[in-house]
């Protein structure tokens, strides 16, 4: 197992990182253009009510805040944590960053999380989401994730999802500004083949409900 270094603190675990140089580029060029995350990685939270109480890392480059001593950054990070639940998602990130509804960039990997929650769908802005390392086992809860306009990268790999063999197809296929999934490119192939499997899968079902 190799860990490499990423932005502010902490590392990427390559064990499920299929191009871990990518890995870490995404990551800075998620610095670069969301500003210096909020670090809380590495806290051993549990639940998300218990980030409040923390104070965020110090990275390379330092965290700004407003008047009201909310920090002026677009991304935050909780991964390699224990966090279970998402339900005070909405609530931790608006305890952090002075304009919460900005969000862009979020870290949930290396937590133990269960599901795709329906909180996730109320960050409008989330363009970046790391979701890997986690215990998500219900694939179609990624269809949820396609009402974010602007959502177009994502990771998923060390889940139980990814057994399933539609996987990277069904993911695809739900997220239509998809670009990058699990640190590789989105293909144009692939996103022909994510339409084709869709299409056959909905022929499939309207066949089964006829004969229902």
């Amino acid at each position: 197992m190799r860990l490499l270094p990423t932005p502010g603190r902490g590392f990427i675990n390559t064990r499920f990182c299929k191009q871990p140089y990518i890995a870490v580029n995404e990551y800075f060029a998620g610095v670069n253009m969301y500003g210096a995350p909020v670090d809380l990685s590495f806290k051993h939270i549990c639940n998300l009510a218990d980030a409040w109480t923390e104070e965020p890392s110090s990275g390379l480059r330092p965290l700004k805040r407003n008047s009201e001593m909310k920090y002026q950054s677009r991304a935050l990070r909780l991964n390699n944590n224990n966090i279970t639940s998402l339900s005070d998602l909405q609530r931790t990130v608006s305890h952090f960053l002075a304009e919460p509804l900005q969000l862009a960039w979020l870290d949930l990997s290396f937590n133990k999380i269960t599901h795709i929650d329906h909180v996730l769908c109320e960050l409008h802005e989330l363009r970046v989401l790391y979701l890997h390392g986690n215990n998500i086992f219900i694939l179609s809860e990624v269809d949820r994730l396609g009402v974010l306009p602007h959502l177009h990268t994502i990771t998923l790999h060390g889940n139980a999802i990814e057994a399933n063999k539609a996987y990277r197809n069904r993911v695809i296929s739900a997220l239509p500004r998809l670009k990058a999934m699990d640190f590789s490119a989105v293909t144009r192939q692939e996103r022909v083949m994510a339409k084709i499997w869709h299409h056959s899968n909905d022929r499939s079902r309207s066949s089964t409900d006829t004969l229902k």
